[in-house]
């Protein structure tokens, strides 16, 4: 079964963060959507992953200033504060709650 992929972007004060959500909203069994996050990586890097959940409702995103998000404030600096807020932005905007895997390649 192919997923259709719905790339989509939340605006911010400070960024444009661009997330794909692949499968039904509200999702069809009622089950909470699949969040897939990653760092210093951007939704390209859970694409494999992703198929793998074909019957869950799965949602990617790329942190600000990385892959297709961008940033407004000028920095280019991330603390954990903020990539945590725009988890939390992202999760509203698809009308939470989500079920989590997180993923880390910083030392």
């Amino acid at each position: 079964m192919t997923t259709m992929t719905d790339t989509r972007t939340l605006d911010t004060p400070e960024a444009s963060l661009a997330y794909d959500v692949r499968g039904p909203l509200p999702t069809a069994d009622g089950r909470p959507p699949l969040f897939l996050v990653g760092a210093p990586m951007d939704a390209s890097g859970f694409g494999t992953l992703a198929g793998y959940f074909a019957d869950r409702t799965v949602v990617t995103y790329d942190p600000r200033g990385l892959g297709r998000s961008t940033r407004t404030d000028g920095r280019t600096t991330h603390t954990p504060e903020q990539q945590a807020d725009d988890v939390h932005r992202i999760i509203e905007a698809i009308g939470g709650p989500v079920e989590m895997f997180a993923s880390s390649g910083e030392r």
